[in-house]
């Protein structure tokens, strides 16, 4: 078994391990003639598998496709094959150590992308954000932004301050919504007639969708929250809320509201969208699209304590 050893620079050390071979990036779409969509014995789509939505789609918009949510597979591969070339040049050594792009904190070798923009409903698309049409999220509110600086606020020798995903508790992407990192982009779904497990392999963050169920009381809050799905037609559709104060996505409130919809449309895709709704974050709801797509697996474990000096050199000042 190959493993791959990824440390994080900056502020903060933290040492995983994950290994190469569950970090595949998916084909190409033309690379294999897709087939039917596989059902379980009550007729519903069978989403078990393991799946990978990695891609090279930036999650906002970026300018140079301002006003253009899907381009043609020729502008597609033009963009794509700059793109790889310049990640590519990213990867060579420069004075004895790999160089970084952007300014990241890995080494460009660590990162899992992919090498193609997403294609969802057979067009490329330039963004992951899909609504509002301009392909960026919504303004947060003044109130959001002074909320998000105090979160980001580490207090020296607590602990308990430091980010979670820092203190390996979950990971630095959600559970839900469920987006990709910069790398570990694989997503195990285990599918029963009462309830559909989703474990992502970031920090194996898993959480239980129960099948035409109600929602626990408001009482009752977990970190990934509370999701209650059913299906409309060929299609799962889940809700989930009860967020508590532990997770947050990109400054959200524990009164989020995530709405998912999956869709296989082949037996090696899966088309994804997810709305995410907090009147006390967002100016209004805003939604993304991504494809899974099929890889054989498994899906290992993420090791994030494994060999992770960060939390004591961090408590020992150093």
């Amino acid at each position: 078994m190959t493993f791959r050893t990824l440390i994080q620079t900056g502020a903060v050390c933290l040492l995983s391990v994950a290994p190469l071979s569950a970090q595949s990036s998916p084909a190409p779409a033309a690379a294999a003639k897709a087939g039917p969509v596989p059902r379980t014995k009550d007729g519903h789509p069978d989403l078990t598998g393991i799946w990978n939505n990695a891609t090279r789609t930036p999650f906002e918009r970026p300018d140079i496709f301002a006003g253009k949510p899907t381009i043609s597979d020729e502008e597609a591969r033009k963009w794509e094959a700059r793109e790889n070339a310049r990640w590519e040049e990213g990867s060579k050594i420069d004075g004895g150590r790999p160089v970084t792009i952007e300014g990241g904190a890995y080494n460009v070798l660590f990162y899992d992308n992919g090498k193609d923009l997403l294609r969802f409903g057979g067009q490329k698309r330039t963004s992951m954000v899909v609504d509002p049409p301009d392909g960026h999220v919504p303004p947060m509110l003044p109130e959001a932004r002074d909320r998000v600086a105090t979160r980001r606020r580490i207090i020296p020798g607590d602990y308990k301050s430091l980010p979670n995903d820092t203190r390996c508790l979950v990971g630095n992407t959600p559970s839900v919504p469920i987006v990709p990192a910069a790398y570990n982009n694989n997503i195990q779904l285990v599918q029963t007639p009462d309830s559909i497990l989703i474990e992502v392999e970031m920090v194996h963050d898993a959480r239980i969708i129960h099948m035409n169920a109600k929602h626990q009381p408001p009482s009752v809050r977990q970190w990934f929250g509370d999701s209650i799905g059913h299906w409309e037609g060929d299609t799962l559709v889940v809700e989930t809320t009860n967020f508590d104060d532990h997770t947050h996505y990109r400054g959200s409130t524990k009164d989020l509201k995530v709405t998912e919809r999956f869709r296989r449309v082949s037996d090696k895709t899966i088309e994804y969208r997810a709305t995410m709704e907090d009147p006390s974050t967002w100016t209004k709801p805003w939604s993304i699209e991504l494809a899974f797509t099929s890889v054989p697996g498994p899906l290992y474990e993420y090791a994030c304590h494994e060999g992770n000096y960060a939390m004591e050199g961090i408590l020992g000042g150093k």
